[in-house]
């Protein structure tokens, strides 16, 4: 877009299931695709004229509650965004945010209903969805071998052939957290590196039955959260020793001694910034090459 006068922040939520991922693919069906096409209809433009930046790039089949994208408008096309609100809603919180939410989960209900976005809010335009990020938080559900199957669940739910032993997978975890290169468990892009702030992995039964982990870092490489939980999964079902994951870990090497996880049992649950103030200064120590970790 030209004469771009305001950067929107979209919070953003998705079934994964029938999805190539978030990143645009010719002939493919993708969350940005999707959400794109519907801007597009809103302010009446060309779709290529439409560019999403997203904070977590989720793969194919990969779930979504705590999506974070952001969008520059111009200010006619933010007019178009905002319309006339009712005025029953004009002295709510949050009202114009919610309302333009409204307007394009409108579009979006006809093509892809599943996917919801909770609130559309102008922000200052040193954000940046994804290098402007904190922390990145995502949730992994399982069943091991003797759980009640749930077909309401299964669609976001790993199934895992072997009985789990949840005390070790939590030592396990436990034992990959802080400042470490991944390498073991994602492929880096080329010229970067697979250095990353493992902040907590934990893990929990849930109220249907299944157990799920949740796990944060400051940011992700590909692959990176479904490697660590197959891992893990390998140590509960005592297919790997508790002592050898820290080895492989730090053999920076990828390795077939644990399977990466299937990703319906994958969701991006929250993307955290900083105040405001801060938003330009992370984005540069983002932006920064990370140095390598001894």
């Amino acid at each position: 877009m030209t004469t771009a006068t305001a950067r929107l922040r979209l919070d953003i939520a998705y079934d994964g299931t029938d999805f190539s991922g978030w990143a645009v693919q010719p002939g493919l069906r993708t969350v940005q695709g999707e959400l794109e096409a519907a801007i597009a209809v809103l302010l009446r433009l060309p779709v290529d004229a439409v560019r999403l930046t997203v904070g977590g790039r989720t793969d194919a089949g990969v779930h979504a509650r705590g999506q974070v994208a952001h969008l520059d408008v111009s200010a006619e096309g933010l007019a178009k965004w905002n319309g006339r609100g009712p005025a029953r809603d004009a002295d709510l919180p949050g009202a114009e945010d919610l309302l333009r939410a409204r307007r394009l989960n409108g579009v979006l209900k006809r093509a892809a209903p599943d996917i919801a976005v909770h609130a559309v809010r102008v922000v200052p335009a040193e954000f940046d969805a994804r290098f402007s990020a904190l922390r990145r938080r995502y949730e992994y559900r399982l069943r091991g071998e003797g759980s009640r199957r749930d077909p309401l669940t299964a669609r976001f739910t790993a199934e895992v052939p072997r009985r789990l032993d949840l005390a070790a997978m939590q030592r396990a975890s436990d034992e990959l957290l802080g400042l470490q290169d991944f390498t073991t468990f994602c492929k880096a892009r080329e010229g970067a590196t697979a250095v990353r702030d493992l902040l907590r992995f934990d893990w929990r039964e849930t109220e249907d039955g299944a157990i799920a982990a949740s796990i944060e870092a400051d940011a992700f490489c590909h692959s990176m959260v479904r490697a660590l939980v197959g891992a893990v999964v390998a140590v509960g079902s005592g297919r790997l020793a508790e002592t050898e994951l820290p080895a492989l870990r730090d053999a920076r090497e990828r390795t077939s001694r644990f399977t990466v996880m299937p990703a319906h049992g994958l969701s991006l649950e929250e993307i955290a910034y900083p105040a405001d103030d801060e938003l330009a200064a992370r984005a540069e120590q983002t932006r920064a090459r990370r140095d390598a970790v001894d």
